[in-house]
């Protein structure tokens, strides 16, 4: 499956300079928090896959206008085209704001999705805002990576991990990708990056796959009622 992966900044070659004809090929898009909602919105518009996104510490204006046809995953497991894909948005909290969590508080929400990990026999991509503690991460408060992702990585093993938060320019020698021993592989998403991750054998997962869908579209901003048929919740998808 073709990601397309995007962080932190807005990028004039998928939005002023945007062709669509570029991204023929993506089939889905993960945003990892820190972007503009029209930005988000102006994606999905124009690319015909889904845009699934986290929070990113500043995405306080998600509250009163988040983007529109894009979907939350935040603190939820969603399965697009068999793909399990567990969201974590949110940065360590370092001041008062709504998308930052201490690491007790992280690890009290992957015990929240953990029982719609277990149903679905694990996860195939952790999309968080934060990256991992001592993954890519720096040992300022604000910038500092979640021991707790160490943890669920470790147990679950999925083949990819995504996140933003730490800009290339934070780093004299910025590496985007990782590879950890327990094989996840750990992509730094700032601006943007295309990437492949295999598709898992098993592409529908029946009434379980409808149930996790369902919970992560109420939870999901900006998502009315009458547009997830449109989304595809709970429906299999086959390989293009």
């Amino acid at each position: 499956m073709r990601i397309l992966a995007i962080a932190d900044v807005e990028e004039r070659m998928l939005w002023d300079n945007f062709r669509r004809s570029r991204f023929e090929g993506v089939d889905l898009v993960l945003a990892a928090g820190d972007l503009d909602a029209d930005y988000l919105e102006f994606l999905v518009t124009m690319l015909t896959c889904p845009v699934l996104y986290v929070h990113g510490n500043h995405d306080e204006g998600y509250r009163r206008k988040p983007p529109l046809g894009c979907i939350c995953v935040d603190d939820s497991v969603y399965v697009y085209r068999g793909l399990r894909i567990v969201g974590l948005g949110g940065s360590m909290r370092y001041k008062d704001g709504t998308y930052m969590s201490t690491e007790q508080e992280m690890r009290r929400r992957i015990r929240k999705v953990e029982p719609s990990i277990r149903l679905l026999g694990g996860f195939d991509v952790l999309l968080a805002h934060a990256p991992a503690r001592g993954v890519g991460d720096l040992d300022d408060l604000p910038h500092r990576g979640f021991e707790c992702f160490n943890v669920l990585l470790e147990r679950w093993r999925p083949a990819l991990m995504v996140h933003g938060h730490v800009h290339a320019n934070y780093i004299t020698d910025f590496s985007r990708e990782r590879d950890l021993a327990c094989g996840t592989r750990v992509v730094n998403a700032f601006g943007h990056v295309e990437l492949d991750t295999p598709v898992p054998p098993q592409l529908s997962y029946g009434w379980k796959e409808h149930l996790v869908n369902k919970r992560a579209l109420r939870k999901s901003d900006g998502i009315a009622s009458h547009e997830e048929g449109v989304l595809g919740a709970g429906q299999s998808y086959g390989q293009r």
